[in-house]
């Protein structure tokens, strides 16, 4: 299926592409008598002020797996799905307030460079590999996979091209400009990707409701589908495997999301950058408010799609248009690029533009983080310990070629879809709760050791995959058990958690490490602001899970 655009279409596209290279090669240029330094190009010379750290947080979040994946589930689950952003809201602010005071303190460019500080340098080294080929084989990989499968079913352009068309496009600012460059025009794309988003929401509500307007649509996809509106799946649903019910508020999801916001180079590197921790936080708070919309722009209308497509006469109303290559059930990932047909000439390009963004600054993230931990730690310490500042840029820069170029290799490759997504989902499934217990221990308990925590998280792999052997086929077996992903996260942590902290006490005989971090309540203190904003996401939290409890 490709939609078809018009002369409109095109001219917001092409001004949008246009403002954004325009604006990426304006913040990238040499200021007169100054040449980029290591801080200018990884850390955006820490000048970010708090509304662009937010808008970037945001922008290297949102991506086609998103706009199309949970656009999909919205469609096939319904509201449920929203808990990966609700959630992410408050695990943003558990970040700001005892996470970045940390990372700030020490002065840090990468994570990485916080495990050498806190355990050792042979662990940094280990992490540092895994992170460049987790960023460069899975993330920036998919990004480019599913970007560029958005694209080639919303308007036919062969996959091949769009990989290159995004990757072109990405490189063109991003590698040149460093992370100001990223920064900066990721404030625009959020612009285009919540204003893009939230039109097509609009048109979705407004086709539901039968030209009614945006509430009568909210209240028609309610009373036709009020099953989408449940949070808390219960064990009869058929999605229970992927969101288990209460083990969504309390379970393994804190672990995939204190691991991506806490210790996730592309996410954390925005936050370094800030003038100061007070910005910083700020910055965080205001993407802990986005998140809460974010639903709105990426759930809402798959939902509406479902009611669309299910209900005979709204369906009928659409005409020949509406029956060409419908979702369902089994292709929920239809939905979005269906609804992308019905808006008038010019929002298309708009909403086209809101998915372009998406993808792109995910992209532009990637690839500067990748340079970052490549050029940092592995460069600068193996490789050329005395670099100047203008060979460091200069390596940045060529290691986030490389890194695309590899991408562009890989991404036809992936194959389908949800092969893709489930590539992603399961491949850091298995990694990230060990690696979050080192860090959780490393922060947080001085008596945390460097061996506790190398065999901790290698320990971490078979745990994870003892799990995953159960729950593909093998739980008949009795010495195996048959539990949810995201609870098998959660497991896999905690029992990380009690293998590094037996290994660290028979170590040290329950000593403090050397390389423990003092910690103090006067680290951890935030401003006002802060804390009047904190309290107002924590409560609108709770209201609307209490709202759509059941």
């Amino acid at each position: 299926m490709t939609t078809a655009f018009g002369f409109w279409d095109y001219f917001i596209f092409i001004a949008y592409a246009a403002l954004i290279l325009g604006v990426g090669l304006w913040v990238s240029r040499d200021k007169k008598g100054h040449q980029k330094n290591a801080e200018d190009y990884f850390l955006a010379s820490k000048s970010l002020p708090w509304w662009a750290i937010g808008a970037s947080l945001i922008a290297a979040n949102i991506s086609a797996e998103q706009f199309i994946g949970m656009s999909g589930s919205g469609f096939a689950v319904g509201l449920a799905i929203a808990s990966y952003e609700w959630m992410a809201a408050i695990t943003l602010l558990i970040v700001g307030k005892y996470f970045l005071p940390i990372f700030i303190e020490k002065g840090l460019y990468t994570i990485p460079e916080f495990v050498e500080q806190r355990f050792s340098t042979n662990l940094k080294t280990i992490l540092a590999v895994f992170w460049i080929a987790l960023y460069v084989f899975v993330n920036l990989t998919s990004v480019l996979y599913l970007g560029s499968l958005a694209m080639e079913t919303i308007m036919g352009i062969p996959m091949i091209y769009g990989v290159i068309g995004l990757a072109l496009f990405a490189a063109a600012y991003s590698l040149y400009g460093g992370l100001s460059a990223v920064a900066w025009t990721d404030v625009i794309q959020v612009i285009f990707l919540v204003i893009g988003g939230l039109v097509t929401s609009y048109l979705a509500l407004d086709t539901v409701s039968e030209g009614a307007g945006v509430f009568a649509g909210i209240h028609t996809i309610f009373a036709e589908a009020p099953e989408r509106f449940v949070m808390i799946l219960d064990k009869s649903n058929p999605e229970y495997s992927n969101l288990p019910g209460i083990g969504v508020l309390v379970g393994g999801l804190w672990v995939a999301n204190l691991y991506y916001w806490g210790f996730n180079q592309y996410i954390i590197q925005r936050t370094l950058a800030a003038k100061s921790l007070r910005e910083s936080q700020k910055g965080i708070l205001l993407a802990a408010f986005l998140k809460l919309i974010i639903p709105i722009i990426v759930v809402v209308p798959g939902i509406a799609a479902y009611v669309m497509v299910t209900d005979p006469q709204i369906l009928g109303s659409l005409g020949e248009a509406g029956l060409n290559n419908l979702p369902s059930l089994d292709q929920a990932d239809k939905a979005y690029p269906w609804l992308l047909q019905f808006l008038p000439t010019g929002l298309k390009g708009l909403a086209f533009a809101a998915l372009t963004a998406a993808i792109v600054s995910s992209l532009a993230s990637m690839l500067n983080s990748t340079s970052t931990i490549f050029t940092m730690d592995i460069y600068k310490p193996y490789i050329n310990k005395n670099a100047s500042d203008k060979a460091t840029v200069s390596i940045g820069r060529l290691s986030a070629a490389v890194a695309l170029i590899v991408g562009c290799i890989m991404a036809p490759l992936l194959g389908g879809i949800d092969q893709a997504f489930q590539f992603i989902q399961e491949y850091t499934g298995v990694v990230s709760p060990g690696i979050l217990a080192v860090f959780l221990l490393g922060l947080f308990w001085k008596k945390t050791t460097n061996r506790a925590a190398i065999i901790g998280a290698l320990t971490s792999i078979p745990i994870a995959m003892y799990f995953k052997v159960g729950s593909h086929g093998w739980s008949s077996n009795p010495f195996f058990v048959n539990v949810p992903f995201m609870d098998q996260m959660g497991y896999t942590a905690l029992l990380t958690m009690i293998v590094i902290v037996a290994v660290s006490l028979l170590q040290n005989k329950g000593a403090e490490d050397p390389k423990g971090i003092p910690l103090s309540k006067s680290l951890f203190k935030t401003g006002p602001v802060f804390n009047i904003g904190a309290f107002a996401v924590m409560l609108i939290v709770a209201a609307l899970y209490a709202i759509f409890w059941k």
